[in-house]
């Protein structure tokens, strides 16, 4: 079906209109009803006024981590202060660690050794921001 004939139904059915007879749906009817109306109207705006979707990129995401997500332990975080303290980069440690160069950093700030990072802005694709 195609989206004009899409959009001519739902605004009959939001004004409480048969589509098929053109006959006034009754006082009672479910297509009455102020959130089956306002839900008509917010289809009707979303089929006229589409959100562009972000680009699909052919590039592989990259997994996660090994540890991603999981707890640090004191004796993680005792290894990585001294692995930090003798010299390592972050790079170095996140491969260690098996985390990401901003867990890492994230957590050497919090253990008070370097200023904190910037919040993570995870991105659906190159140039494309993520947005809540």
């Amino acid at each position: 079906m195609e989206a004009a004939k899409t959009i001519e139904i739902l605004k009959a059915l939001a004004e409480g209109i048969d589509p098929g007879t053109g006959e006034q749906f009754p006082a009672g009817s479910t297509y009455q009803h102020p959130d089956t109306v306002r839900a008509l109207f917010a289809a009707i705006r979303g089929l006229e006024n589409p959100t562009p979707r972000p680009a699909k990129t052919d590039a592989p995401q990259k997994p996660a981590p090994e540890n991603a997500g999981r707890p640090w332990s004191q004796e993680e975080d005792s290894r990585l202060g001294q692995a930090y303290d003798s010299g390592k980069s972050v790079e170095e440690l996140a491969q260690m660690h098996k985390r990401s160069k901003w867990a890492i950093e994230s957590r050497l700030a919090r253990m008070g050794k370097i200023p904190a990072p910037p919040p993570f802005v995870p991105r659906s694709s190159p140039g494309n921001a993520v947005t809540a």
